[in-house]
């Protein structure tokens, strides 16, 4: 596992990565939703795929995503914040997980670095990016 916690160390997480083989790299972190087309490019740059449970990654050049929406948790969020500042006690509200995923893949991507995406996957996508 190559950890990174700041956006100036993503180059270095590749740069390890290519030093240990990686088949892919999943980044999870808050610095990787602000720097989608840098990630995107340094997957290029360096041959290795780049998995996310966020389709913005994909969308930017990432190759597979499979995760929530996150345009609904962040709404979610907002009605929970406007419930807590209208008075309502934040212990009192209920905890909620996603129902809904999504599965996101990239062909671009997929050519660019040579890797097929199994149809038993593009089949089950719920987008997919030319």
């Amino acid at each position: 596992m190559l950890d990174y916690a700041a956006a100036e160390d993503i180059e270095q997480a590749f740069n390890a990565a290519r030093r240990h083989p990686a088949d892919a790299m999943l980044p999870l972190s808050d610095p990787a939703l602000g720097n989608l087309k840098r990630i995107a490019a340094l997957s290029m740059e360096y041959r290795i795929p780049v998995i996310s449970p966020f389709r913005e990654i994909t969308n930017a050049g990432g190759l597979l995503s499979y995760g929530p929406d996150l345009s609904i948790l962040f709404r979610r969020a907002a009605s929970l914040i406007d419930q807590i500042l209208r008075g309502a006690r934040p212990g009192d509200l209920p905890i909620g997980q996603p129902t809904e995923f999504e599965l996101a893949a990239n062909l671009g991507a997929a050519r660019a670095l040579n890797v097929v995406i199994p149809t038993s996957i593009l089949s089950r996508a719920t987008h997919v990016i030319e």
